[in-house]
């Protein structure tokens, strides 16, 4: 029987307290459908959300390369991920470069300083992204394997201008379509360390 990944055990996230659905159902899916097409309205929505996300002084240093399959521009993503990520990500539906403007907006008269909150800022715009699209019935994988270098260079960034992560975007696909190596870490059960273990203080 073919089963969808959307329907494989272990997906729903079993928490201590009551989560929103689309935080207790969001996975990072490495088995996603080789033909969906994201429609530009969703894709819109998705990235409608990280623009709203929350940043310091309202600096908004995200940045975004969005490249749908086919394109030249995901073909360049693509060919500068790292190891593992290039054996299954092509199959997203759209990999977007997640870039973080480095620098604070320019002043009259002074010299240029960093920003030291853009890249938290771009992980909050990210995170907003993520659940929106999960809402939108869509899921994301956040990459940190690929070669940043090779896409600035490609895509003509500015020295302040970094990437930071990539994220596939995309469809589930079918669990029968995915290679053992690939179909075993789809259905692994999710874990995660108890709440105690992460607060530090909690008075």
């Amino acid at each position: 029987m073919t089963v969808n990944l959307t329907t494989s055990p272990n997906r729903h996230a079993v928490t201590d307290a009551p989560l929103l659905s689309p935080l207790a159902e969001r996975w990072s899916p490495r088995g996603y459908s080789k033909t969906a097409v994201i429609d530009e309205a969703t894709l819109t929505t998705v990235l409608e959300a990280a623009r709203w996300a929350p940043s310091a002084s309202n600096m908004q240093p995200a940045r975004f390369i969005v490249a749908r399959r086919g394109s030249a521009s995901f073909a360049t993503i693509n060919d500068a991920l790292m190891g593992f990520n290039q054996a299954w990500a092509d199959t997203a539906s759209v990999l977007i470069a997640n870039v973080a403007q480095l620098n604070l907006p320019a002043k009259p008269d002074a010299d240029t300083a960093e920003n030291p909150w853009s890249r938290y800022d771009l992980g909050q715009a990210v995170a907003h992204l993520t659940i929106q699209a999960q809402h939108e019935g869509l899921h994301t994988h956040q990459l940190g394997g690929f070669d940043g270098a090779a896409i600035a260079a490609a895509f003509g960034l500015a020295a302040d201008q970094t990437v930071v992560t990539v994220t596939a975007l995309g469809v589930l696909g079918e669990l029968d379509d995915l290679t053992p190596e690939l179909r075993e870490r789809e259905i692994a059960p999710r874990v995660r360390k108890p709440l105690d273990e992460l607060l530090l203080v909690n008075d």
